[in-house]
C-alpha cells in the first residue's frame, strides 16, 4: 500500500452520506491480494433463490462471506465451494475500506466481510439495496478495480431518480448513514482491456455482516 494512501484528494459528493474518492485504491498490490484470495477461494457464478444463475462472478474474503444459492442470500462463516473457512481479510484491504471509509465520514467502520465480484463485458448488476446485514448503521465502501463501468445510484425508494457516474480504476464509493439503503447497481460493463485485470473489471465491497 502507498505510504500516502489519498495522495491528491479529490471527493465528489453523489448523495447525503455518499461520496466517491477518485484514485484512491490504484496501488497493484490490491488486486495481488485479489488472487491470491481467489488461489483459495474461486470465482464461481452462484444461484438466486430462484435457481437463475448470477452473471457475476463472486468470491469472499473476511470472518464471513456473502453467498446465494436456493435457500436465499446470506452470509457464511464457510466457503460452500470449499468446505473450510473464507480467506482472512488481508490487513491491507482491511486498512484501505477503514481509511476510506473515515475519509467519507464514518470513522467506526471495522468490515468483517468483503464480498469479491469479477465483471466481464456483456455482464451487468441490476439495481438492488444492501440489506443483508445484521448492521445497517455500518456503511458500504465499494472499490473499482480495472474496466471502467457506469455506476447507477438512486435513493432508498425504487422509484426514486437513479444518477449515473463512471468509475475508474482505483475509485472507491462510500454510502451510509441516510444513503445506507439507497438502490444502486452496475450497467453493462463494455468490451476493453485493462494492463492490471485485463477483460475484466474486478468490485470489492467492504460490509459489517455481523
Amino acid at each position: 500500500m502507498q505510504p500516502d494512501l489519498f495522495g491528491t484528494r479529490r471527493n465528489e459528493p453523489i448523495a447525503p452520506d455518499a461520496m466517491i474518492l477518485r484514485g484512491i485504491a490504484a496501488d497493484p498490490a490490491i488486486h495481488h491480494e485479489v488472487l491470491r484470495i481467489a488461489e483459495i477461494s474461486p470465482f464461481r457464478h452462484m444461484q438466486t433463490p430462484g435457481g437463475k444463475q448470477i452473471g457475476v462472478e463472486m468470491t469472499n474474503c473476511g470472518a464471513l462471506g456473502w453467498i446465494s444459492d436456493r435457500r436465499g442470500y446470506r452470509y457464511e462463516p464457510e466457503d460452500p465451494l470449499t468446505g473450510k473457512p473464507w480467506p482472512p481479510m488481508p490487513p491491507s484491504l482491511q486498512n484501505l475500506a477503514e481509511t476510506a471509509a473515515a475519509e467519507a465520514g464514518f470513522p467506526d467502520f471495522h468490515p468483517d466481510a468483503c464480498l469479491i465480484n469479477r465483471y466481464v463485458p456483456g455482464i451487468k448488476m441490476g439495481l438492488h439495496q444492501d440489506r443483508d446485514e445484521a448492521d445497517l448503521t455500518a456503511p458500504i465502501v465499494s472499490v473499482s478495480l480495472g474496466l471502467p463501468a457506469i455506476f447507477q445510484f438512486g435513493g432508498p425508494e425504487r422509484r426514486d431518480p437513479v444518477a449515473r457516474h463512471t468509475l475508474h480504476h482505483g475509485d472507491v464509493v462510500v454510502w451510509g448513514g441516510v444513503a445506507r439503503l439507497n438502490w444502486h447497481g452496475i450497467l453493462t460493463l463494455r468490451p476493453g482491456s485493462h494492463p492490471l485485470t485485463g477483460a475484466a473489471r474486478i468490485n470489492l465491497t467492504f460490509r459489517r455482516a455481523g
